[in-house]
């Protein structure tokens, strides 16, 4: 949404990204009427028309309007699933699993990089193994892989790893978990754990690996505070059952006591002044942006589950918020392994304009920045050319991506020029939308898109299209 906003793309331009890559669990196709409808009917500040339908009709609707940088993107298992199935908590019929096979087939031949999934949400959670396993396999026939926010980020962290690498095993495709995370004090000893698993699988020969952000604190929704079962159909269900007082009830219990298998991040954060509201539709909720639930439960006299139920009626929306969940120490570990490449699991914004109606996490604005000057200049975690290769050819290789990712001969003309003795992320979690420094120029299929740290008003990006891709 926010390439539809604004396609310079600013706040990973300024950082040196030249490729933007979408598809967690959603991706922008394919839809049919009724996700469409839905689409209009949630969108937050940035309003835009729908005017495409497949996944390779929305990567081409965005070069149409104009961007800076490069796109690609997984299909979304959430986006199949619910083409297919709509939102609700129920297993596919086998002529239901193979219609959403073929969505992936069709993906793939429109460029898909493979296969992504979101497994803490819903729909995506009510998607069992064999489902995913099916999907990624079909991604793989074409060269596509799986990608995963994985089941279970806290407590049940290494199982959740189990899946990741059981699916990649059975789609001989390359295998990966979004932003790898020990998340909650009581669960960071399960990150060297999961790591050993992503270590054992690959010396067996398993193409795993994980990418990961440069902060200590992830950003979603309320829905990840929610159990599952009040969410099953939709938004619109989800809210109504939140209305109704005795399953408003029975949701603040399992809100104090979650479920088995599922995550809560609001308890794994451990206190309500470590969750911090960032962003809301409703104009009369804007005024909390910024506060932590702690605030709001003292403004309102509220308990912490009572203020979460009320904020979602009250903004028709899972509510934008950043949770305070991992360890420095586990960052700097997941680091240190040559296979985690970075992703900022962040809209490309600017200080102005639609995205002033929000506030963000600073991993928008500073995420690569933060790799190249923090933790590879400063605090020598690993050398420049380890830091650029994990943000450059790791990626390119793991995603097929052709001639992108590399300064050689017949490489598109993507690059960048930065001062390592400068470049350093500026945004904090007080003061989020600040832009990176160092970064002087960038160049994006040969044409100058930032020029002694300008935007020089040129959108020459293009699709970037995955293995299967057929014209």
């Amino acid at each position: 949404e926010s390439l539809i906003a604004d396609g310079r793309a600013m706040s990973d331009l300024k950082q040196g990204v030249t490729l933007e890559i979408m598809g967690e669990g959603e991706s922008g196709g394919p839809l049919n009427d009724a996700m469409k409808a839905d689409i209009l009917q949630r969108q937050g500040d940035i309003k835009y028309p729908i005017d495409w339908t497949t996944l390779g009709e929305f990567l081409d609707s965005l070069v149409r309007r104009g961007i800076s940088l490069n796109v690609a993107s997984f299909v979304g298992a959430t986006s199949v699933r619910v083409y297919v199935l709509g939102e609700d908590d129920r297993d596919p019929t086998p002529a239901e699993l193979a219609r959403m096979q073929d969505l992936v087939r069709q993906a793939m031949r429109e460029g898909a990089l493979g296969v992504g999934s979101s497994l803490i949400y819903a729909p995506a959670f009510f998607a069992e193994t064999p489902e995913l396993i099916a999907l990624a396999q079909a991604a793989a026939e074409s060269g596509g892989g799986y990608i995963s926010h994985v089941r279970n980020e806290s407590y049940g962290l290494e199982a959740a790893i189990d899946e990741l690498i059981e699916i990649a095993r059975a789609a001989g495709g390359h295998g990966e978990a979004y932003h790898l995370k020990a998340a909650g004090e009581a669960n960071w000893g399960n990150m060297a754990r999961a790591i050993a698993k992503i270590e054992e699988a690959r010396r067996q020969g398993v193409a795993v690996s994980a990418n990961m952000y440069t902060y200590t604190a992830g950003s979603t929704g309320f829905d990840a505070a929610m159990p599952l079962w009040v969410q099953a159909g939709g938004l619109e269900a989800w809210v109504a059952r939140l209305q109704d007082p005795r399953q408003r009830a029975r949701v603040i219990e399992e809100i104090r006591n979650p479920p088995a298998g599922e995550e809560n991040l609001y308890r794994t954060a451990g206190s309500p002044d470590r969750v911090l509201l960032v962003g809301f539709k409703n104009p009369a909720l804007k005024p909390l942006t910024g506060k932590t639930l702690a605030d709001v439960m003292k403004m309102r006299g509220t308990s912490a589950e009572d203020t979460i139920v009320d904020l979602v009626i009250e903004d028709n929306s899972r509510v934008q918020v950043i949770y305070f969940l991992m360890s420095e120490d586990n960052v700097k570990l997941g680091l240190s392994q040559p296979w985690v490449s970075l992703g900022s699991d962040a809209e490309a914004l600017a200080p102005e304009g639609v995205f002033m109606k929000s506030s963000t996490h600073p991993r928008a604005y500073g995420n690569f920045a933060r790799l190249l000057g923090k933790y590879s200049r400063d605090e020598k975690l690993m050398p420049l050319e380890e830091a650029i290769r994990r943000i450059t050819r790791l990626p390119a290789a793991n995603w097929k991506l052709q001639d992108r990712g590399c300064l050689d001969v017949n490489c598109f003309a993507d690059v960048v020029v930065f001062d390592p003795a400068t470049i350093a992320d500026k945004a904090t979690f007080d003061a989020p939308k600040e832009y990176a420094v160092g970064v002087e120029h960038v160049v994006v299929n040969g044409v100058p898109v930032l020029r002694h740290g300008e935007h020089t008003g040129a959108k020459p990006g293009r699709v970037v299209r995955g293995p299967g891709y057929r014209r």
